[in-house]
């Protein structure tokens, strides 16, 4: 349903932005349109009833998914209005595409006739579904899904045992060293502990808040179950309650103020606020303050714990640095399963259970709520068949059932934007690093990112949706190295974001089983051809009436070659219409088909690796929606078409190409575009002459370029990345320098590093990035490295060449990480023990020294 209402949402949205704004005036069907607007914010405030009764009948069921349909039909109705739009500019400027796609005055006026007809079918469809709804109770304030929510939100209570929790005493010896720090008279300490759900947070603040020192040291001790509501006087009262025994139920919250504050004036406690929310860093965020305030009579030794699961809480509320909670230790967790597994006998759980066991703590990160569940489901009677069965489907299964409730609790509190963009996570395969990039090239492609004002840029929107998902604690193992943002997805987050997105999302093979035809985004693992002898070159989901419905096809990781042939190109060309991306890399046809170029809503084009590609269709150019354009690593292409011009849209492209000079192709005129990488371009010598209007570049990536002699850097005004790796023969004109924009250096291989390096002097107050990689020709750092007062990272990386830091860098007060890897006699001089040059870099938060984390410590 959150789906479905985000649907409704982005349809709104897209309806008010400013390019379809101007496609309806171009085609005069403001009425239409604005009759469609009407209908679906109605049908949209409807659909927050309907939410609550989602799965009560079949009834219901079937109108959501009519609904559903609906706005399909009507996104896919809007966009070939924007794209018909923006092919008439194209044609206004630079003439006929081809006579059969020039539009005369007769054809706008068949266009106008044949939108406004589709226009109409929506709205009566629209109206007819808004009329069936009445006849289905959408308006009951419970329902049996929100009774299963609430019991998944089980409340929490001070006592444990502490022999039950194993594998934390580290963890709460930390905790415990925070809460006996002095504080500050004026500042009320709250230590927040982050972490997923089910890895122990509530067991570890347990722990320490009947720790005997603990008790010592507070002359109260407090403990509030908040969840996501955070009711300032359910949370007084129970303070009160813990505090003196009486509940004050009958008070209201002026009453409850004063009693709250006498109960704790001038006495030390600790109170721990057990699983707070989102919600407090927003509408809740004047309640918190409020609530803080009140509590500033205590002693001024008083603390505060809070667990949640959102790093943004902790940096809202938290005093202290966030104190991170990993998983189990492999040990921990096998001890903890064995004492479930055991129910007290002395018995212990055969040694091929405890292998199957074993496969599956590395999968769950080390939670102890997983360890717990397979120890409790192992009945002894029957351990020859949980043994047997531990890795089927049938057994994985029970245990997400048990698991993925606590989970889904994070999934609930996003908000309505984020939660189809997290289901599309599902389509990546588990346990691999995700880059961030192509995720959101994904998310923009299907329309889930909609910029709401006119200067936000999707790619930012994306980047933002990302580090949100890291700080509820959805995605794991953030890692920035200069421009490029990467993550994993948990196993057991990767079996939600597959759960929640089930109907939408689907990861088939290519053999004959069937799809729901609900699904709209197919992503296709690693297959071996070996266990499909009859593959033909079209799979089966491509054979089905309903992949015209398809709206993605993503490859998850390299593919046998003979998987992706110019029939299974052709198909997907074909029968998938409504694709907004289209992913056939590590293909084996030497040439795209031309209609491509029908395929009128395509948003983003992956066709890299292909190493027989040798032409692409002059269609392509036709594309007036394409965003995203890719044919990295095809070696064999000789050339891109040449009115590339025309592909105004255009934000991403990404080549290898045979091509000496990229003039001809009339990439320099697409203003539009954001990043451009060269990889490969073995014969490329010169980027482009004349005039240029790629003023809207932020990141150029050229690699393995061994004869390019020229590149426009002065022109690139708005350059904010750059990246150079293996050109050896790359010259650098004397007059050139670099924009004055620039953020993020990252050189590799390049024999002219200290030529370049002089050039930086437009950047001195830019510069947040600068990583130099296997350059033995760097030799030395360069003097004017401290004026560079922006600069927060530095990596250094196999150069051996370089001797010391120069003097001054303990000016350089931003700067919080430092990699200086490799790098010989710096490496020996950079020593915390013996190095002479340890004292110019000891000031840096985090620092990595060859292999050794030397210091690691939150900003």
């Amino acid at each position: 349903m959150a789906d479905l209402l985000s649907m409704g949402e982005g349809v709104l949205k897209k309806i008010a932005s400013l390019a379809l704004v101007e496609a309806v005036a171009i085609y005069g069907v403001e009425d239409q349109i604005s009759e469609l607007r009407e209908t679906l914010s109605y049908i949209k405030a409807k659909l927050s009833d309907a939410e609550k009764q989602q799965g009560k009948n079949h009834c219901q069921q079937v109108w959501l998914d009519q609904l559903e349909d609906i706005f399909y039909d009507a996104e896919d109705l809007l966009d070939e209005l924007e794209c018909e739009a923006s092919r008439k500019k194209v044609i206004s400027r630079y003439g006929g595409i081809k006579e059969k796609v020039s539009f005369s005055f007769s054809d706008r006026l068949i266009f106008r006739d044949k939108l406004s007809h589709k226009v109409k079918e929506i709205n009566e469809r629209l109206s007819k579904i808004s009329y069936d709804k009445s006849q289905f109770d959408l308006n009951l304030e419970s329902t049996d899904d929100d009774m299963a929510h609430m019991k998944s939100q089980e409340v929490t209570y001070s006592y444990v045992h502490e022999s039950d929790v194993i594998g934390r005493d580290a963890d709460k010896k930390k905790i415990i060293e925070m809460l006996m720090q002095p504080t500050d008279d004026k500042n009320l300490s709250v230590i927040p502990i982050v972490g997923m759900g089910g890895l122990g947070k509530t067991d570890l603040a347990k722990l320490v808040y009947y720790d005997r020192s603990v008790q010592a040291k507070f002359e109260l001790r407090l403990w509030v179950w908040v969840s996501k509501d955070f009711d300032l006087k359910k949370i007084i009262e129970r303070i009160i309650e813990g505090a003196t025994g009486h509940w004050l139920s009958n008070l209201d919250i002026e009453q409850l103020r004063p009693c709250l504050q006498e109960t704790i004036k001038d006495k030390t406690f600790l109170l721990v606020l057990d699983d707070v929310w989102r919600d407090v860093c927003c509408e809740d965020f004047c309640r918190w303050k409020e609530l803080r305030d009140l509590l500033r009579v205590g002693a001024s030794e008083s603390k505060i714990i809070v667990t949640t699961r959102d790093s943004k809480v902790a940096s809202t509320i938290g005093t202290h640095r966030p104190y991170n909670l990993e998983g189990l230790s492999h040990e921990s967790f096998m001890v903890l399963f064995k004492r479930c597994a055991s129910s007290g006998e002395e018995k212990e759980p055969r040694t091929e259970l405890l292998e199957i066991v074993n496969y599956n703590v590395e999968k769950s990160q080390g939670m102890p709520l997983l360890a717990v569940i397979l120890g409790n489901l192992l009945p002894r009677e029957e351990e020859e068949w949980y043994g047997a069965n531990m890795r089927d489907r049938e057994a994985r299964e029970l245990v997400e059932v048990k698991i993925l409730p606590r989970l889904k609790l994070s999934y609930d509190d996003l908000p309505i934007h984020l939660k189809r963009c997290f289901s599309i996570l599902s389509l990546f395969p588990k346990g691999q690093k995700i880059k961030a990039g192509k995720l959101i090239r994904l998310w923009v492609a299907l329309g889930l990112i909609i910029p709401t004002k006119e200067k936000q840029k999707p790619e930012d929107i994306g980047v933002d949706y990302v580090k949100d998902l890291g700080q509820r604690s959805l995605i794991q193992e953030i890692e920035e190295y200069g421009s490029v943002l990467s993550f994993k997805v948990p196993d057991l987050v990767h079996s939600l974001a597959t759960t929640v997105g089930r109907k939408y999302c689907s990861t088939v093979d290519l053999n004959p089983l069937p799809i729901p035809e609900s699904v709209r985004y197919i992503s296709i693992p690693t297959t071996s051809l070996e266990e499909i002898p009859d593959y033909d070159g079209v799979p089966h989901f491509l054979r089905n009436k309903t992949s015209k419905k398809l709206r993605a096809i993503m490859i998850q990781s390299q593919v046998d070659e003979r998987v992706i042939t110019r029939k299974f190109a052709r198909t997907c060309i074909s029968k998938c219409n409504h694709l907004r991306y289209l992913d056939l890399s590590y293909g084996s046809f030497e040439k795209l088909p031309s209609s491509i170029g029908n395929v009128k809503q395509l948003r983003s084009l992956i066709l890299s690796k292909n190493k027989q590609l040798k032409k692409l269709p002059d269609a392509v150019c036709e594309l007036q929606n394409l965003l995203h354009l890719d044919v990295s690593g095809c070696s064999e292409l000789d050339e891109l078409p040449k009115n590339m011009k025309w592909l105004v849209n255009l934000m991403y492209l990404y080549i290898t190409t045979k091509q000496k000079s990229l003039q001809e192709s009339g990439i320099q005129y697409l203003k539009n575009l954001k990043f451009l990488g060269l990889k490969a371009c073995q014969n490329l010598q010169v980027l482009f002459k004349g005039a240029y209007r790629l003023t809207g570049l932020q990141e150029l990536l050229i690699k393995n370029c061994g004869r390019l002699i020229s590149v426009p850097f002065g022109e690139l005004i708005s350059l904010e990345r750059l990246s150079i790796e293996r050109c050896p023969l790359m010259l650098i004109q004397k007059k050139t320098s670099f924009p004055s924009r620039l953020c993020v250096l990252s050189i590799a291989s390049l024999e002219q590093v200290m030529e370049l390096l002089q050039r930086l002097n437009e950047s001195a107050y830019t510069l947040k990035s600068l990583c130099i990689r296997d350059c033995p020709n760097f030799t030395a750092l360069p003097e004017w490295l401290p004026n560079y007062t922006c600069l927060k990272e530095i990596c250094l990386i196999q150069c051996p060449n370089l001797a010391s830091m120069p003097q001054g860098i303990q000016s350089l007060t931003t700067l919080k990480e430092l990699h200086i890897l490799y790098c010989g006699e710096l490496s020996k001089r950079c020593d915390p023990q013996s190095g002479e040059d340890w004292h110019k870099i000891a000031h840096v938060p985090r620092i990595k020294l060859d292999s050794k984390q030397i210091q690691w410590t939150e900003d």
